[in-house]
């Protein structure tokens, strides 16, 4: 079955109006102020991320810092031990004494600067 085009049905365009001229052009200026918000945040995401990578370098450099200083304490801690151990018990005594005066003395010149 074939239809006849004379039946009162003919397909027209629908003309362009003022109205779709103002929705293409506010389409047009969204498109405009999120591509300006599109740029912000891609520069903000760039420099989130070098601020994120020289972080990275501080942490990993007071790591290895954190590192050395726990290898020399331990060391020192060994060498007291050894020192313990080994029967003279005095060196301890001084050890504490001496201590006890350098946080005197530093009490002392924080109190009265």
């Amino acid at each position: 079955m074939r239809r006849s085009h004379s039946g009162g049905y003919n397909y027209e365009p629908v003309p362009t109006t003022s109205s779709q001229n103002v929705f293409e052009d506010e389409n047009e200026k969204m498109t405009e102020e999120l591509s300006t918000k599109i740029h912000a945040l891609k520069s903000l995401s760039i420099d989130i991320g070098t601020e994120v990578k020289y972080q990275d370098k501080v942490l990993r450099g007071m790591d290895d810092d954190f590192e050395r200083t726990s290898g020399s304490l331990s060391a020192s801690v060994g060498r007291v031990l050894r020192l313990a151990k080994a029967g003279h018990n005095y060196y301890i005594l001084y050890l504490f004494l001496f201590s006890i005066a350098v946080f005197f003395v530093l009490w002392i010149v924080l109190k009265f600067k």
